[in-house]
């Protein structure tokens, strides 16, 4: 049997320490703050973080070297005899492209999947390659298996405030400014590819009701019901306000355990703090 390692960046929510305790490679993201670049989880941390982006620093995310992707390469094959990387969406960075790149050097050694998530679900796709792995498979059987299932997940993020969507670039200075005096609160999706507009709220709790409605929805039509489904939850920066909504959320579905994490930093550099996501995640047949 072939000892396959799993690779991961921290867009996953998966932390160095639990990387460790879960034998999973993770490779922190980099960010450049006024001029100075951070790792996350290394030199930087979620309140560090939050505390320079409120305090209005200059902030933006960066691929990770490609050194750095080389030598974590490297020193699992001294251990393993292949390694299966789960980068971000290639939708959201190219970080996976470069990944894709690397390996070309690795003759057959090296598998990048592109399954098109972040976050929580990007989370159970390494805890899915993880599993694969103790059961044996290859590599490339990992890879094809994700790369099938890339599709079958959904997230949902309700903005607590436009400013830094405004700050990016991402919509017009008067957008913000009209969504600010109207007191909207988008509500974004990522449905595989990239962040989208999904809907408008007029409040957080109609927000918090449209992400409920989207995901039961998912579950019904997309997913073939909760039985097949895993529930996942992330926040940014309030954590009292997400084990609120997980309440809200818990009590249309009952029977199913919830799992909650920190948002990604990368996806937080554009959405700010106070943010609320609801997401699921098709089980592995």
């Amino acid at each position: 049997m072939r000892k396959v390692a799993i690779m991961t960046d921290s867009n996953s929510g998966i932390t160095q320490q639990e990387g460790k305790e879960m034998g999973i490679a993770v490779l922190p993201m980099p960010f450049i703050m006024d001029g100075e670049t951070y790792f996350e989880d290394i030199t930087l941390t979620q309140n560090d973080f939050y505390e320079r982006l409120v305090g209005d620093c200059d902030i933006s995310t960066s691929q990770p070297s490609p050194e750095s992707v080389t030598n974590m390469f490297d020193a699992l094959l001294k251990e393993y005899d292949e390694v299966v990387h789960i980068p971000m969406s290639s939708g959201l960075s190219g970080s996976c492209q470069t990944a894709h790149m690397l390996a070309q050097d690795y003759d057959g050694k090296v598998y990048v999947v592109n399954n098109q998530r972040i976050s929580v679900t990007q989370r159970q796709s390494v805890l899915d390659a993880l599993l694969l792995a103790e059961n044996g498979k290859s590599g490339a059987q990992i890879k094809d298996i994700l790369e099938e299932d890339k599709f079958n997940s959904s997230i949902y993020i309700m903005l607590d405030t436009l400013y830094y969507l405004k700050k990016g670039g991402r919509i017009t200075p008067a957008a913000a400014a009209l969504g600010t005096i109207l007191k909207l609160k988008p509500v974004l999706t990522i449905q595989g590819e990239k962040l989208d507009a999904f809907a408008k709220a007029r409040t957080s709790s109609q927000g918090k009701k449209m992400m409920i409605n989207a995901i039961k929805n998912d579950i019904d039509t997309r997913f073939g019901g909760v039985t097949n489904i895993l529930l996942q939850m992330a926040y940014t920066y309030n954590e009292e306000a997400a084990l609120q909504f997980k309440e809200e959320v818990q009590q249309e579905f009952p029977d199913m355990e919830i799992v909650m994490n920190p948002l990604s930093l990368s996806v937080a550099c554009h959405i700010g703090p106070g943010a609320l996501a609801v997401a699921c995640t098709k089980k592995l047949s």
